[in-house]
C-alpha cells in the first residue's frame, strides 16, 4: 500500500534541533582546526557534520527562504552546508551576476546583489548553528575579459591548466581575496573573521591526472615546467613530442609535483590573507598519485555515487541496484581517499533518485561513517535552485546542462525526498552525538604504485565495514599504532556472505539483503528485511512484512532506548510520484508521474524492551501533526505495537505520557 506523504520546502514533520540546541549559533566554539584525525573546535569540542549541498543558484536564495530553510536544516539535524557550484555561469543566480541578460564580459568582480543574499543565507544559517563548507573554484568560466588566453577552449574552472598557468592562478588568488576579505554586514565579519564557515577546498574535482592537456598554448607551458624538472634533478630532457598520460613513473612523480606545489602556493595565500580554517585540496578518487597529492593539504575529501551515469533526457535510463546486495558499492572509493591520522570528509555522495532501493543509502552511510571516525558528509544535493513552485509535492525531472554534462535537477534534488532526506534525523543523531563507537583495530593501505585506482586494489573491499581503513605512501608508513598491509591482501573475506564490524555495532549480508545497527541510543534495520522471518537487536525485534524497508528507532534524550521517554521511529521503503511508470526491468522512466510523491507503507510488528510502562506511538503526518494513536501492549517489561495498517505513516514519536 502506497500513502502520500509529501515534504514541503519550508518545515519538516517533526523537529530534532532540541536535541543540539547547545551549538547555536555556529561558531561558538571557535574556529575549527584539526587535531590528528579529527576536526575540533578552539575550545576543544570535536566536531562533527551531517549536512547538504547547496548547488549553484540555490546559494543566493530570497530573504524569506534563508530564514525558513536554516530553520528546516536544523530541525533535520543538519549541521553543515557546502556552498557548491557559486561561480557557475550557467545559474542564475551566481556570484558574478544576479541575472542573465546583460551580457557579463568578466568574471573579475562580484554581483552586490548576490553578494547580499549569500551574507544573509550565512546569517540564517549561523544562527541555527549550521556551518559553511566554502568551495572556491568549481565551475568559474573564464572570459577574454579576464586576460586569459583561448577562453573559449577551456572548459569549466579551466582544469587542469589552473593548476600550472599563472594567469589562472593570479585570478583564483584575487577571488579568493575578495571573497575572504567581504565583510558580511549581518554578521558584522569578513568571511575569513567568522568561525561559522569551517572548512574549505580550493578546486572541486581539479588535478593533473583525469584530464587531457591539449591546447597547445598551455601545453607548452607546461613542457617547459616538465623539462625544467628533469634538469633540476639531473635526468634526461626527452625528444619528441610529451606524453603526460604515459603513465611513466617519472611523469606521474612530476604532475604530483605541479599539483602539490599548487595545493602549497594556494594554501599559503591564504593564509597571508588570514583565513585560519582547515583547507582540503579536491575530493575524488582518480590513482595513488592524486590522493598522494592531497597530503600537503589539512585534511582528506572525498567523493563518491551509487549511479549509473546513463541519464539521458530523452532516455531517462537509470541504474536501479540495491548497494545492500553487493560486496562493495561506494566504500571502496571513500577509504582510498583517505588517510588515517586525518581528518576526513565526505563532500559529494548520493544513491539518486528514482532507485527504488536509495532509502538504504543514508543510514548505511552514517553507520559506516561513525565507525570509521569519519568528519562528515554532504549529501550532493539540497537543490540548484529556491523555487518554491518546482512540484513541490511530488519529486520534479529537468535537465541542466553544465558544460557538456547533463545534470538532473530532479535526479539529485533531495529536499523533497522522503526515501533519503526523511532519514536524516536518525543519520544526524547516530553521527553527531556518537551513537556507534569506532572500529577498534585500524588498517593502512601501503602504496607505491602511484597509477593505481580504488578498484585496483582488493585490500579496500569490506574491511570499512569491519575495521579503521586509510591509504598511506611508503615514506609514511608507521606514523601511528595500526596494521600495514599490502594493496593485494584482503583482510576481511567475502566467502561468509556477511560482515560485522570489530565493535559488534553494525553488520550486513550481501547474500541476505539486509543490515542493521545496533546502538544504545539507535537501533534500525534496512534492506530486504521483509525476506527475514524476524531480526532480533538487543532490546528490539522486527517482524517486516514489506519486503524493502528501512526502520530507524533513535532516542530524543541522552537514555538508552530501554530507558528513554521520547523516540522517533521512521519507517521508509519505496517512495515514488503518483502514477509512475517504468519498463519492465524498472531501469527506464516511462512516466515521470505527478504530485503528490507516495511512499510504501511499512508494515512491521515491534517488540521494544523498555523499563516505562506508560508509552504511546503517535502517527505523525507529513504536515506534522498527530495523526493518531497506534495500538500497543505492555507485559513483561516489553512494549508491543505494529505498523502499517492503523494510523500508516512515515514517522512514529514514541512517548511517555
Amino acid at each position: 500500500m502506497f500513502i502520500p506523504y509529501p515534504f514541503y520546502w519550508d518545515d519538516v514533520p517533526i523537529d530534532i534541533s532540541f536535541v543540539f540546541d547547545r551549538e547555536k549559533p555556529a561558531g561558538k566554539h571557535g574556529f575549527l582546526k584539526v587535531d590528528g584525525e579529527n576536526f575540533v573546535f578552539e575550545d576543544g569540542t570535536k566536531a562533527v557534520f551531517w549536512g547538504t549541498n547547496f548547488n549553484s543558484g540555490l546559494n543566493f536564495p530570497p530573504f524569506d527562504f534563508s530564514e525558513k530553510i536554516a530553520k528546516r536544516l536544523a530541525k533535520i539535524g543538519i549541521n553543515i552546508v557546502r556552498f557548491h557550484q557559486m561561480d557557475a555561469e550557467w545559474a542564475t543566480p551566481n556570484i558574478f551576476q544576479f541575472s542573465k541578460g546583460q551580457r557579463k564580459g568578466n568574471t573579475l568582480s562580484f554581483d552586490p546583489e548576490s553578494m547580499k543574499r549569500l551574507d544573509y543565507l550565512i546569517y540564517c544559517l549561523k544562527n541555527e548553528g549550521i556551518y559553511i563548507y566554502m568551495d572556491m573554484l568549481t565551475y568559474r568560466k573564464f572570459k577574454t575579459g579576464d586576460g586569459v588566453y583561448a577562453a573559449h577552449q577551456l572548459q569549466d574552472a579551466a582544469r587542469p591548466y589552473c593548476l600550472f598557468d599563472r594567469r589562472l592562478i593570479e585570478l583564483q588568488k584575487k577571488f579568493n581575496y575578495d571573497l575572504w576579505t567581504h565583510i558580511n554586514p549581518y554578521t558584522g565579519l569578513a568571511y575569513k573573521d567568522d568561525p561559522a564557515i569551517a572548512v574549505a577546498e580550493i578546486i572541486n574535482e581539479g588535478d593533473m591526472f583525469s584530464r587531457p592537456v591539449t591546447i597547445p598554448y598551455y601545453k607548452k607551458q607546461l613542457d617547459k615546467m616538465y623539462c625544467e624538472w628533469l634538469e633540476e634533478r639531473g635526468l634526461d630532457i626527452p625528444k619528441g613530442e610529451i606524453d603526460y598520460s604515459s603513465g611513466d613513473p617519472v611523469m606521474i612523480e612530476f604532475l604530483i609535483h605541479v599539483q602539490e606545489s599548487y595545493y602549497k602556493e594556494m594554501i599559503q595565500h591564504l593564509r597571508d590573507i588570514g583565513v585560519k580554517i582547515p583547507i582540503t585540496g579536491t575530493n575524488w578518487a582518480v590513482n595513488a598519485a592524486n590522493r598522494k597529492a592531497q597530503s600537503v593539504t589539512d585534511f582528506d575529501d572525498g567523493h563518491a555515487y551509487w549511479y549509473g551515469w546513463k541519464w539521458q533526457e530523452d532516455v531517462k535510463e537509470f541504474m536501479n541496484k540495491p548497494m545492500v546486495r553487493e560486496v562493495d558499492a561506494m566504500l571502496p572509493s571513500f577509504s582510498f581517499q583517505r588517510k588515517l591520522n586525518r581528518p576526513f570528509f565526505v563532500s559529494e555522495w548520493d544513491m539518486p533518485w528514482p532507485n527504488e532501493w536509495r532509502a538504504e543509502s543514508p543510514i548505511y552511510l552514517a553507520a559506516v561513517g561513525a565507525l570509521q571516525n569519519w568528519s562528515g558528509f554532504a549529501i550532493h544535493t539540497y537543490a540548484y535552485t529556491s523555487r518554491k513552485d518546482i512540484d513541490i509535492t511530488g519529486k520534479e525531472i529537468s535537465s541542466r546542462a553544465i558544460g557538456s554534462v547533463p545534470y538532473r535537477e530532479g535526479v539529485f534534488t533531495t529536499w523533497n525526498d522522503p526515501a533519503k532526506f526523511g532519514l536524516f534525523y536518525h543519520c544526524a543523531l547516530l553521527l553527531r552525538r556518537g551513537d556507534i563507537k569506532c572500529a577498534k583495530e585500524s588498517y593502512e593501505i601501503m602504496v607505491d604504485d602511484m597509477a593505481l585506482t580504488p578498484g585496483e586494489i582488493p585490500a579496500l573491499s569490506l574491511i570499512a565495514e569491519r575495521h579503521k581503513v586509510g591509504m598511506c605512501f611508503e615514506e609514511a608508513a608507521g606514523e601511528i599504532e595500526k596494521n600495514i598491509i599490502l594493496p593485494g591482501e584482503k583482510v576481511v573475506k567475502d566467502d561468509k556472505g556477511e560482515v560485522l564490524s570489530d565493535t559488534g555495532e553494525t553488520y550486513r549480508s550481501w547474500e541476505k539483503g539486509i543490515g542493521w545497527i545496533d546502538s544504545e541510543r539507535t537501533k534500525a534495520i534496512y534492506g530486504f528485511v521483509g525476506n527475514v522471518p524476524r531480526l532480533e537487536l538487543n532490546g528490539v525485534s522486527f517482524e517486516v512484512k514489506t519486503d524493502f524497508a528501512t526502520i530507524a528507532l533513535s532516542s530524543l534524550t541522552d537514555k538508552p532506548l530501554h530507558l528513554s521517554d521520547n523516540i522517533l521511529l521512521t519507517a521508509v521503503g519505496r517512495s515514488e510520484n503518483t502514477d509512475m511508470k517504468f519498463n519492465k526491468e524498472r531501469n527506464r522512466m516511462l512516466d515521470v508521474g505527478r504530485p503528490p510523491i507516495l511512499i510504501e507503507a511499512i508494515e512491521v510488528d515491534i517488540a521494544l524492551k523498555t523499563e516505562l510502562k506508560t508509552l504511546r506511538v503517535w502517527s505523525v503526518n507529513a504536515e506534522g501533526f498527530f495523526a493518531g494513536v497506534v495500538p500497543s501492549t505492555y507485559e513483561d517489561g516489553v512494549f508491543k505495537f505494529k505498523l502499517g495498517k492503523e494510523f500508516a505513516s512515515m514517522y512514529y514519536l514514541i512517548q511517555a505520557e
